[in-house]
């Protein structure tokens, strides 16, 4: 899937829904393949931090996305086929995805869930909930969301519905549907160059993850990335309230700046291929990717077609 750039179809078409949400994708997959180099299956911690500081290239010649950006593909590929979540045609996919290369990286929650969903889609209804007593409030369906918020980017009522439809069918819990929303309130807001805390934190539902926002917003300038994870979290915990907030601060920091959001995400470590593909496909949705080092994008994994 070639990044999008060039002419700009009319605002509120078919075709500037799907030029968005392929823009966000790329940038989603960008983040996540970065990220993912900052792992200690890849670097030492102090060697990561050395070379983050330096804003060292990692140096790996091929850069594969994971989960993240598969089911990102899955989304966009629903869209583009129906033009809204179908979710018992979004489980299915989540599950094709999964049953192809389940070596992306997907948490303990979706080795429980999705096999099931393969031959029985429609049983995210009543096997989502049951999951971690409750349903998951990870950062799963937060991070593949961005390119819903750009696709629906003209109307964020529709954004909030549409993305808790697509969260639902993997995380119940309302933080882990509430991760889902503000991640793509923010990725609209950036597709219309109004992207800001304060507004993202006010369309996101009541609880953990609306808190991190609020904190986020109150954040001094000048405010260093590993002193806002400090404050905010950086994904270490696998939960919404503890990835969202950060990644969605660094995104609005950097908001027409794709490469120094990436920097600024990936130094404060934790689930860095998480962060980073937030905070790509929040900032892609207005920037696009063509800002990024050509090196960058000759190494991240080429995407599918949706």
């Amino acid at each position: 899937m070639p990044a999008t750039s060039g002419f700009t179809p009319p605002p509120g078409s078919a075709a500037a829904s799907r030029t968005a949400g392929r823009r966000s994708l790329e940038g989603l997959a960008t983040g996540d393949a970065f990220g993912e180099r900052w792992f200690p299956l890849f670097r030492a911690h102090a060697t990561a931090v050395a070379e983050i500081a330096a804003r060292r290239t990692p140096p790996e010649p091929h850069w594969p996305w994971t989960d993240d950006t598969a089911m990102a593909l899955a989304i966009l590929r629903i869209l583009e086929e129906r033009g809204a979540v179908d979710q018992d045609l979004l489980a299915l996919h989540f599950a094709l995805a999964f049953e192809t290369d389940q070596a992306r990286g997907y948490g303990h929650g979706m080795h429980l869930l999705l096999p099931a969903l393969l031959h029985e889609p429609e049983s995210w209804r009543t096997l989502a909930p049951r999951l971690f007593d409750g349903g998951s409030l990870g950062n799963g369906a937060a991070m593949r969301v961005a390119p819903l918020g750009a696709w629906f980017a003209d109307d964020l009522g529709r954004v909030t519905e549409q993305a808790t439809l697509s969260a639902e069918v993997t995380h119940a819990h309302p933080q882990g549907i509430a991760g889902a929303v503000a991640v793509a309130v923010a990725a609209a807001l950036s597709a219309r160059h109004e992207l800001s805390l304060d507004a993202v934190t006010d369309a996101t539902p009541p609880g953990a993850v609306r808190d991190g926002l609020a904190r986020a917003a109150k954040l001094p300038p000048g405010t260093a990335p590993a002193e806002a994870a400090e404050v905010l979290g950086n994904g270490s915990r696998i939960r919404a309230d503890d990835t969202v907030p950060f990644a969605v601060w660094t995104a609005a920091r950097h908001s027409d700046d794709l490469t120094a959001a990436l920097w600024s995400t990936a130094e404060a470590l934790g689930d860095v291929d998480t962060t980073c593909a937030i905070t790509g496909g929040i900032v892609a949705a207005r920037t696009g990717t063509d800002g990024l080092p050509r090196e960058w994008l000759e190494r991240r994994e080429a995407l599918r077609s949706a």
